[in-house]
């Protein structure tokens, strides 16, 4: 249930907000719905590395791999696809963080 909110208010969000507002997302669906401090982190963790997975992948695919490609010899990466792996990892990260946090934050007030 929490892995499906936060996907589906994670991807709702980075369509109209900055990319930060994931951590809120994830930070406030933790503190509502999270059981467990494992929970929340794999939740937050897997859902908005999926997001961010298929938003690589959809601007990678659209195309033809030009932008991705380009953004990799700016940051000075060799493949395009590590820049890809790389961004996933960052996003599933501040999304695991952020609802591990939120989790933690409620077990403070309770």
């Amino acid at each position: 249930m929490l892995f499906l909110l936060i996907l589906l208010l994670g991807l709702l969000a980075q369509f109209f907000l900055p990319w930060w507002s994931i951590a809120l997302v994830c930070f406030g669906l933790a503190i509502w719905k999270a059981q467990y401090g494992r929970h929340a982190f794999l939740s937050g963790f897997l859902a908005i590395g999926l997001t961010w997975l298929g938003g690589a992948l959809f601007w990678h695919l659209a195309t033809d791999g030009v932008l991705s490609n380009r953004v990799a010899t700016m940051m000075t990466v060799n493949s395009a696809w590590i820049l890809v792996a790389v961004t996933t990892f960052l996003g599933a990260m501040v999304g695991g963080v952020s609802a591990l946090s939120g989790y933690l934050v409620r077990r403070l007030w309770e």
